[in-house]
């Protein structure tokens, strides 16, 4: 088969397979409007969107305006204010620079742009839809700019089928904001998703301030500050924080400053979505600044378990390579290696200095035992040694009865012998020893258990003797409302209670043992990210989200008693092998191994 010849794409093609790399989702378009406002010096940035932004995103600003003259300039394919020269992609101190926002933006929706710079005396008013020019004309307005963008991928359809749900993609949008907040204390951000006033940033300049109204009262006060955030360089007209410098912070290097806030380890999440990095006030992924952080709580946090992280890392502009990515997401960092230092180190001191770790409390004694460093030899007499029945863990793990039996096992009769790392139970086999991790274990009883009560008519509910308030983040609000009706069958029962808080009046029997609030929280956040991939029925995947949310932790330290009935209720699973998430629940060393490792074969 002949190629087709080489030929030069069509214009209106080319401004479509550019716009896909710039233009993911709605929230795609609202970064890039944001950024341009703040660039423009912008203080006060309204946020309006419907549909889930699909319909209708609109973001008005206070920023200078564009001159008359150069608005049909600004829609053009790498029309740019902020670069002149190659040298100045190494000395980027502006968020956006590209210069493909809006004809990208343009190209898949039709936008309507009203803007007045400062010193004319009339705004200008333009139309382009697809990327054609459909007027222009003079107009009073306000100085600043305005964006209307309606109809998103109204010209590229097949984009839309892979959009979520409206609440879903409002959600992605009311993440960017608060990162926005977090990122620029001073600026006055304000989000209005179908009407109905969502976020309202205070503007103050201090970063606490933002804290506050992100994550509420209650984490706020418990989060560790790092660094001097008023020393910091800020963008153009965005003012100064008032963040004391702690006792413990030390400069990591004259190029390199951090400033922000870390939660203490008691204060953590299933997911790393509240780990907020921030490098010259752009908010970024990178797994740098995510790897330190988390290497500074290195046995202080629990398999699986995240802080909550609102970091802020000053670099001189040509240390930092900002342009690797279409959206601008990622960077790179001219010395890693140091700045991997910097963050950890200054993250542990704050930890370390604020918030010691806890030792671990064993039993009503109130004796706290600490866990030294062991040899190997140390380490493989106390692996076999049995936990005595007086160690009981605190508190108490219970497995609660069901009327669920198989016929037959799936697993041979094992016998407990201990625990290994606060994460694994030793139980020995007539083929062999078997490693059994209990978080998953436990995941695996509790599934079972509740997808048999679900099978019966509906999960056992336990009614709250004193209703609790749960505030919940936007994405969690997104979920709530997305999967209102899978949560009320497994047991939960809540109802509205202003803003973005619920009121939860019942939860699952099964979950008695845990904090309901933390526990619906953590569910709600894996339900967000489309955990339980395997389980297609919308039940099966929630019950499969509550059952890893209220299973023992990794960590946890058991009696020997609660290993043998963890082990006990396993081997009467259907599965006792998988977890619902299709992780294995033991490995085995069979005695052909163990005789082939000791020379006895």
């Amino acid at each position: 088969m002949r190629p087709m010849p080489i030929q030069i794409l069509p214009e209106a093609l080319a401004a479509k397979i550019a716009a896909g790399e710039v233009i993911e989702r709605p929230a795609s378009v609202v970064k890039e409007l944001v950024d341009n406002a703040i660039d423009a010096g912008a203080r006060e940035i309204k946020i309006e969107i419907r549909g889930g932004g699909q319909r209708l995103i609109r973001v008005a600003d206070d920023g200078c305006g564009i001159p008359a003259g150069e608005v049909a300039t600004a829609f053009a394919r790498h029309a740019t204010s902020k670069l002149q020269s190659a040298d100045d992609l190494f000395n980027i101190r502006t968020l956006g620079f590209r210069g493909e926002a809006l004809p990208s933006i343009a190209s898949v929706a039709r936008v309507t742009l009203i803007t007045r710079a400062r010193g004319e005396d009339a705004g200008t008013r333009i139309c382009v839809d697809g990327g054609a020019l459909m007027d222009q004309s003079p107009q009073g307005a306000p100085q600043g700019t305005i964006v209307t963008v309606e109809d998103l991928f109204r010209h590229v359809p097949a984009r839309l089928k892979f959009l979520k749900t409206p609440g879903t993609e409002a959600a992605h949008i009311a993440d960017l904001i608060n990162a926005y907040a977090l990122a620029h204390p001073a600026l006055r951000l304000a989000l209005v998703s179908d009407e109905r006033l969502t976020f309202q940033a205070p503007g103050t300049g201090n970063l606490f301030d933002a804290l506050l109204k992100v994550f509420g009262v209650e984490i706020a006060n418990q989060m560790i500050a790092i660094g001097d955030w008023k020393s910091q360089v800020a963008p153009p007209n965005l003012g100064d924080d008032n963040l004391e410098i702690p006792s413990n912070f030390q400069p990591p290097t004259s190029d390199i400053r951090l400033a922000g806030y870390v939660s203490p380890p008691s204060v953590n999440r299933s997911t790393r979505k509240y780990m907020f990095f921030f490098v010259n006030h752009r908010w970024v992924q990178d797994r740098t600044l995510q790897h330190a952080v988390i290497e500074a709580y290195h046995t202080a946090l629990m398999v699986g378990r995240a802080p909550i992280v609102v970091l802020d890392v000053q670099v001189p502009p040509d240390m930092v390579d900002v342009n690797v990515h279409p959206t601008k997401s990622e960077v790179r960092f001219r010395d890693p290696s140091a700045l991997f230092r910097a963050v950890q180190k200054n993250v542990r001191a704050a930890l370390v200095g604020n918030a010691p770790i806890p030792s671990v409390n064993l039993g009503a004694s109130d004796a706290s035992h600490d866990f030294p460093a062991q040899s190997a030899t140390q380490l493989a007499i106390n692996l076999y040694r049995p936990l005595p029945d007086s160690v009981a863990a605190t508190p108490t793990v219970q497995f609660p009865n069901s009327d669920f039996q198989t016929p037959t096992p799936k697993l041979p009769m094992l016998r407990v012998l201990g625990q290994i790392l606060s994460m694994y139970i030793i139980a020995e086999g007539p083929d062999g020893l078997y490693l059994i991790d209990q978080h998953s274990a436990h995941e695996r009883v509790l599934y079972e258990q509740l997808m048999a009560e679900r099978a019966g008519a509906t999960v056992a509910s336990q009614e709250l003797i004193d209703p609790l308030a749960l505030p919940l983040t936007s994405a969690q609000q997104a979920a709530l409302g997305e999967h209102r009706a899978a949560l009320a069958s497994v047991g939960f029962r809540f109802e509205e209670f202003g803003g973005q808080t619920i009121l939860l009046r019942a939860i699952p029997a099964a979950m008695h043992q845990s904090d309901p609030r933390d526990t619906l929280a953590r569910i709600l956040d894996e339900l967000e990210q489309g955990e339980a991939p395997l389980e297609k029925s919308a039940e099966a995947r929630l019950i499969t989200s509550v059952c890893k949310s209220i299973a023992v932790k990794g960590g946890q330290v058991l009696s020997l008693e609660e290993m043998r009935e963890l082990v006990r209720r396993l081997e009467q699973t259907t599965a006792p092998r998988t977890c619902p998430h299709g992780r294995p629940t033991m490995i085995q060393l069979n005695l052909g191994m163990l005789e082939r490792e000791f020379g006895r074969k």
